[in-house]
């Protein structure tokens, strides 16, 4: 009895946080204590040794690392053990601190930069100048990779993820040939991510992408005698997916109900026509080099403007005359067309609706996709005034990962809680949490495999409704339990077995690369088994070791047996055969394809 009670507290103090103390088994207060063990060895070809002592000390103690790990799973694409461990000697909230203070290169004139080493080698291996287009979304994509492989500003790269879902545009598109200008708008979202969201929202509405996606760029004003109306795309967008949504919703985000109790509108079709009015007159403010004299000017096609620098507001081309917003704000007739704009996107970020709307989307986003309606309330209120500042998204960031929602361990072990990872998170978490075997020393990378797999990658979303909608729910299960599951709308039949291949492929060192260009002839950059190699000599080691990682020491004891019971059959006896690279590709591949790490809890 005594041993599994020891055991039990062994493996899960990271429950028991109700009441702090200083004196505790394991809390490193062990001298004068001596500990004699059975399980005390040491073992030949292993570094480390099992001692008796750890029992008491605090070593043989990981709550802290896994707690840290599941922390970092939601705050980052993945990390490895020793940076996992580094991060769990403090405070998270210094953590988030320290990330604030980290800049990021330029997205876009990285991907302009990558073009052009990419063409320098692709001449190199005796490609023809003509034959290689760009910059366009391929560049854009070995852009986006190099930036997330070895780089420290992890937490702003994933909060610029997270945006991207939801203030949406796609290279799947008529924005493939746009490379430095998917890279730009890129860049809007990671330089705002730690900035204010009114602000976000100003610029987003401002960049040619952004225009030429949702169509106000070049947007006229009404000229009826050419029956010619305000395109109105971009003031429907802006309202049901950036900042509102579609239905009233209180602080926690509820329905608000009439006195019918029926959900009310927050909108309705006169509301876009006057909202378009607002977004005409936008067009380029300069223009690429060309041979046909062209300047800058409205009406200019979109292939010719410079996307990346902001719209600018042609007055000649903007709708004149008052323009009656929501909550009965009106924008007077006679001011300019980019205070117009500046009215428009103040009445949406001060609407009460934006505060719960935006914090049920990063939390689905970073932490669980059925955050409890008090939870929602929490990061609505910091939303909404954080020390008397509207949209301070640092606050609302710091808020929803330190949440208690977030954190305790009882939501941890509630059923409804956790989040399915989408295919291209887990995509982003093996290539940064393993080792790469990379001769280029670059981190290129096309994923169209991938994509053609699952249908993600950065900026590569099917629509402005994203890779899958919020509000998704899967199965009657779900809808009867009240619950959504956003990223199983993707998770289809033939998704599914498509990741399953992918991961075998990934697996499979010898004969398949995890990142990958066309056409350049750079060496294949597989994943490095050579440390883990090292655990594998005990199929229990080297569970216990990708648990750290990958499952956050959330791995169940069936399957933490399955994977055992299938790595331990495969011994040596054949000298041809490295079966210390077999056994580490099975533990990989089972745990990758796991529920346990497929679901982040």
């Amino acid at each position: 009895m005594k041993k599994h009670l020891l055991f039990f507290f062994l493996c899960f103090p990271s429950c028991f946080f109700s009441q702090n103390y200083s004196d505790y088994l394991g809390a490193g207060h062990s001298n004068g204590i001596s500990v004699s063990s059975s399980s005390e060895q040491s073992r030949t070809n292993w570094r480390e040794t099992a001692s008796g002592s750890n029992t008491v000390n605090g070593k043989g103690l990981d709550a802290r690392l896994l707690e840290t790990s599941r922390f970092l799973a939601q705050a980052t694409f993945g990390t490895d053990l020793d940076y996992i461990k580094s991060v769990a000697k403090k405070p998270f909230e210094d953590w988030i601190d320290s990330q604030f203070d980290m800049n990021s290169p330029s997205m876009g004139q990285m991907t302009d930069d990558i073009y052009n080493q990419a063409l320098v080698i692709f001449i190199a291996n005796g490609g023809n100048h003509k034959d290689y287009n760009g910059p366009d979304n391929n560049h854009f994509n070995y852009a986006w990779w190099q930036s997330n492989i070895g780089n420290e500003d992890l937490l702003r790269q994933r909060i610029a993820l997270a945006l991207s879902e939801i203030l949406v545009i796609s290279w799947d598109s008529n924005l493939n040939d746009y490379g430095v200008g998917l890279g730009d708008y890129y860049d809007v979202l990671k330089d705002n991510a730690f900035g204010n969201f009114r602000d976000l929202l100003l610029e987003v509405t401002l960049h040619p992408m952004m225009g030429g996606y949702l169509s106000h760029y070049n947007n006229p004003k009404s000229d009826p005698d050419e029956n010619i109306h305000p395109d109105e795309n971009f003031a429907r967008e802006i309202m049901q997916l950036f900042t509102i949504g579609l239905y009233e919703l209180n602080p926690d985000g509820s329905y608000e109900l009439d006195i019918n109790g029926d959900i009310i509108p927050t909108y309705d079709n006169e509301d876009i026509k006057e909202f378009a009015k607002i977004f005409t007159g936008l067009g380029t403010s300069e223009v690429e080099e060309n041979e046909y004299d062209v300047v800058p000017d409205f009406g200019v096609g979109f292939h010719l403007a410079r996307k990346n620098i902001p719209m600018i507001m042609y007055e000649n081309w903007h709708e004149p005359g008052e323009k009656r917003l929501l909550n009965g704000n009106v924008v007077p007739s006679g001011q300019s067309g980019m205070k117009d704009i500046e009215d428009a996107v103040d009445n949406l970020f001060n609407h009460k609706n934006t505060p719960p709307f935006i914090a049920l989307r990063l939390i689905q986003q970073l932490v669980k996709s059925n955050p409890s309606p008090a939870y929602i309330s929490r990061i609505s209120g910091v939303f909404e005034n954080h020390k008397g500042v509207r949209g301070d998204m640092k606050a609302v960031i710091k808020a929803i990962l330190l949440d208690e929602e977030a954190r305790s361990c009882s939501w941890v072990n509630d059923p409804n809680s956790g989040k399915l990872i989408s295919p291209m998170i887990r995509y982003f978490n093996a290539t940064r949490q393993l080792d790469l075997d990379n001769k280029s020393g670059l981190n290129w990378n096309l994923g169209t495999a991938f994509f053609k797999a699952t249908g993600q990658l950065p900026l590569g979303s099917p629509s402005v409704f994203n890779f899958y909608l919020p509000e998704y729910v899967p199965s009657s299960e779900f809808a009867n339990a009240n619950l959504k599951g956003p990223e199983f709308e993707i998770h289809t039949s033939a998704s599914s077995l498509a990741y399953l291949n992918q991961v075998n492929a990934w697996t499979n060192t010898r004969h398949f690369s995890m990142l990958y260009t066309r056409k350049l002839g750079l060496e294949d950059t597989p994943l490095d088994f050579e440390k883990l190699k090292y655990y594998a000599q005990d199929g229990e080691v080297l569970v216990n070791m990708l648990d750290k990682l990958f499952t956050r020491g959330q791995l169940s004891d069936d399957t933490k047996r399955i994977i055992v019971d299938a790595i331990e059959p495969l011994q040596g006896g054949n000298e041809n055969i490295d079966y210390m690279y077999l056994r580490v590709r099975m533990g990989l591949f089972l745990i990758l394809t796991s529920p346990d790490y497929v679901i982040l809890k």
